[in-house]
């Protein structure tokens, strides 16, 4: 028989960027294939020419030995493919059947048969070992149902060969385990995925063959239970990457961030964070975990003095900074990483010499007597931009003009390059290469060993379990428990993020916190 899919020399152009080079692959039936490579390297641009997003340059696209052309997402549907997008695009306000079937909804007598409906969808959840409530409304659901769903919509379809882009980055570990038992009953079923990920330790649990693409280019295409960790990084990135920090013993000092039962209240005066107290001394990491949308955010941003404080008391070095703006804060020692580097990171507006000096320019070398000094500021830019490997043509370039993971860089850059002595850290490595994670992790332990503290936030618990001494749990805007971080393991965060195990209740405020 021929083979499931076959990609044929595709390629891709936008302008004079190659997003993808001649890419070739070859999908069996009833494989799990993982598509892995760095930001840039031509996965997404190649997923969207599979799936009719985009229309190929050049080359030739196959199922099951006979050629197609996708001119719209639609024609791949009807084709038997199905994409389970990042975003999950669903129907907050509408049931399971409901978000299942829209679009191609059974009638009777011109109307949508809801019992046929109902039926269908629940038969379907069924032989695949899906479960979920078909009547149940997806507002209410939790986000490993909300996939399950997106899954569901897939299979409705008709789908023979799923798409999922980077699935498990909104999942507890409960939630990614019970996918992969659902990705390999569906793979026993004779369903083909393709599966893209930067987890390589998801790759080696779950896939059968990876498609490595570096560059627009295909790099190696390798069975998984010949390959290691090691190897697949290598080629990725076309050099050896550790991939496994290490993390000397550092003996806490003084208190460097003291938080008293902070709330933190919604304007119709619901608590989105509840009396949490904790505390990041000297030398020490403190990471926060939690499934997206339980309170981090806002109590980060009551920290950093971007919201109001409720309730309870923020010192910083022994500083009362409750009700600080977010200049007082920076003057009482804090440096900050924001989730949004779009909106919140950088000034787009500016250019990347003013975007690495802002919020310091007071200071020299950059200012001399209140005056900037152009040829400190340029020098500085300088050294920050080759540090950080950041990509762009000059220093006086816009922000506008960056990716992503470069913007991601710029705020990595300007907030560690001073001597603020205490940093809140959110997402920090997000959107960067497998390259640019090791070295932005080895930045915040180099930090970490001149004494300074720091408060993580980070939504890969393999990245707050490698650099937290300590690991707070967030629920539902409290502080449900904390864990050293030498006995943190996946399983037992990913039950107390979920509610189902609560632990010591984290250290109080010490009375050094307090003036």
């Amino acid at each position: 028989m021929p083979p499931e899919l076959e990609l044929h020399s595709i390629v891709k152009r936008f302008g004079h960027v190659l997003a993808n080079d001649g890419i070739s692959m070859t999908v069996d039936q009833g494989e799990i294939r993982a598509l892995v490579g760095e930001n840039g390297a031509g996965k997404s641009t190649l997923m969207s020419v599979l799936y009719g997003e985009l229309r190929p340059d050049a080359g030739e696209i196959y199922l099951r030995g006979e050629r197609q052309i996708f001119r719209s997402p639609v024609d791949a549907i009807h084709a038997g493919l199905g994409m389970v997008h990042q975003s999950f695009m669903l129907f907050p306000s509408l049931s399971v059947f409901e978000n299942v079937i829209y679009g191609v909804e059974p009638t009777s007598r011109g109307l949508i048969d809801r019992r046929r409906a109902t039926g269908e969808v629940r038969d379907i959840a069924e032989r695949y070992g899906l479960r979920v409530n078909p009547s149940a409304k997806v507002a209410h659901l939790p986000v490993g149902v909300r996939q399950r769903v997106e899954i569901l919509k897939a299979l409705y379809r008709g789908a023979d060969i799923l798409i999922l882009d980077e699935p498990t980055g909104v999942l507890t570990p409960q939630e990614g385990e019970g996918l992969f038992e659902t990705l390999r009953a569906l793979r026993a079923q004779g369903k083909t995925i393709l599966f893209i990920t930067h987890k390589l330790h998801e790759v080696m649990r779950l896939c059968d063959n990876a498609t490595v693409l570096r560059d627009g280019r295909v790099t190696a295409t390798v069975r998984v239970a010949a390959t290691t960790p090691e190897e697949l990084s290598r080629f990725m990135t076309g050099r050896d990457v550790l991939l496994h920090v290490e993390k000397p013993a550092v003996e806490p000092g003084r208190l460097m961030l003291g938080v008293e039962q902070l709330t933190v209240l919604d304007e119709a005066h619901r608590h989105l964070v509840a009396d949490v107290s904790l505390e990041v001394r000297a030398g020490e990491i403190v990471g926060i975990a939690g499934v997206a949308g339980n309170g981090q955010t806002e109590l980060i941003e009551a920290l950093v003095g971007l919201r109001p404080v409720g309730a309870g008391r923020v010192m910083l070095q022994g500083r009362d900074v409750t009700h600080g703006s977010v200049a007082d804060h920076r003057r009482a020692g804090l440096a900050y990483v924001p989730e949004d580097r779009v909106h919140v990171g950088v000034a787009l507006g500016a250019s990347l010499a003013e975007n690495l000096v802002m919020g310091f320019q007071s200071r020299p070398p950059i200012s001399r007597r209140g005056l900037l000094r152009l040829d400190g500021i340029k020098e500085f830019a300088r050294r920050l931009i080759h540090r950080y490997s950041i990509k762009v043509s000059r220093a006086s370039a816009p922000a506008s003009s960056l990716s992503g993971g470069n913007l991601q860089k710029v705020t990595l850059a300007r907030e560690l390059s001073h001597d603020a002595p205490c940093l809140i850290a959110e997402q920090p490595t997000r959107g960067l290469d497998i390259g640019a994670i090791e070295f932005v992790q080895q930045q915040l332990l180099d930090y970490r060993a001149k004494g300074n503290a720091i408060l993580l936030v980070s939504a890969e618990l393999s990245e707050i379990r490698a650099l937290s001494d300590r690991i707070l749990v967030m629920l539902e805007g409290k502080i449900v428990g904390e864990v050293p971080g030498a006995e943190a393991t996946e399983s037992r965060l990913g039950m107390m993020m979920t509610g189902a195990h609560e632990e010591v209740t984290p250290r109080a405020v010490t009375a050094e916190g307090v003036p």
